[in-house]
């Protein structure tokens, strides 16, 4: 049996085509401006009139500390408030009764159509309708958490309402209806059909939903609630450092929401799993991958 020559074996190896990567003059040119304005910004911010130190000594005393706390708690509870309503509001939103579906659309109309700030004092000054309640003077059930648990809570539930919504309908009807076929309840195939695959579209809203609160939870001052801008207040209204006051505010909330991040990163990456084959790196195997690529050009 003869061999047959191709054209691969007859060409000279000296003659090998040699891949030279494409240089791209354009990243380092950007690169370089962006670092120069980054640069240029801090340089402006500890060039300017604010006196740093006083920051510092702020970061972790026990006013900034506890705000941090009051800030964490109004957020998990008026999150966790607002997730029940969201779902009770989406359900009845999706439900074939006219009223039932009428009353969940005007509830998300009037929380979404006016501002939270107006929701908290509403709250905070409703003894003006209702000077009782339950026997018990309005005032003393309405305290400054209860106000803010309310305000922000319900405002979220109507945001909610429309996440779960749309989570609610990306799911196939198919899913429901073989559910029913099987016997399964209308509560039952919601409950262990449609919202467990729901999941993986409601979650990643969600987690935005619950860092902007942990900002939005700011606005509780106004019900003198003890979070994070109330204390930077009650600091600079007595030593007049408000800049410096507000950057220890700032801190804090870079934290809470950093931390909140990455737990919102490693949930949709495990809602993720019955949806992509191969599941998206983590930060830790991407800085693994980035280091190998660098030894491996050098």
């Amino acid at each position: 049996m003869t061999s047959v020559k191709t054209d691969a074996d007859e060409f000279p190896a000296k003659h090998a085509i040699k891949a030279i990567p494409v240089r791209h003059y354009g990243r380092w040119v950007s690169a370089v401006v962006v670092l120069l304005l980054l640069a240029a910004l801090v340089a402006a911010f500890a060039g300017a009139a604010i006196q740093w130190s006083i920051t510092g000594d702020n970061l972790f005393t026990s006013a900034s500390i506890s705000g941090a706390w009051h800030t964490l708690l109004i957020s998990v509870c008026a999150m966790a408030l607002g997730l029940l309503l969201g779902v009770i509001a989406a359900v009845m939103r999706l439900s074939q009764n006219p009223v039932t579906s009428s009353v969940a659309w005007g509830y998300i109309w009037l929380f979404r159509g006016t501002p939270v700030l107006v929701q908290l004092l509403i709250w905070w000054n409703l003894a003006l309708v209702f000077p009782t309640m339950f026997g018990v003077s309005t005032n003393t059930l309405i305290t400054p958490f209860v106000a803010a648990l309310l305000g922000l809570g319900i405002n979220e539930g109507a945001y909610m309402a429309e996440i779960v919504r749309a989570g609610i309908q990306s799911v196939d009807e198919g899913q429901t209806e073989a559910a029913h076929a099987l016997g399964l309840s209308r509560a039952k195939t919601m409950r262990r059909i449609v919202l467990p695959q729901a999941m993986r579209v409601i979650v990643p809203p969600t987690g935005n939903e619950f860092i902007n609160m942990l900002k939005t939870s700011s606005l509780a001052y106004v019900v003198t609630y003890g979070e994070l801008m109330t204390k930077a207040k009650d600091v600079y209204t007595n030593n007049l450092a408000v800049m410096e006051l507000l950057f220890v505010a700032c801190f804090w909330y870079l934290v809470l929401t950093t931390i909140f991040s990455i737990g919102q990163y490693y949930l949709e990456r495990y809602y993720a799993k019955g949806a992509t084959r191969t599941l998206p790196p983590t930060p830790l195997q991407k800085i693994k991958t980035n280091l190998l690529s660098l030894g491996r050009a050098r």
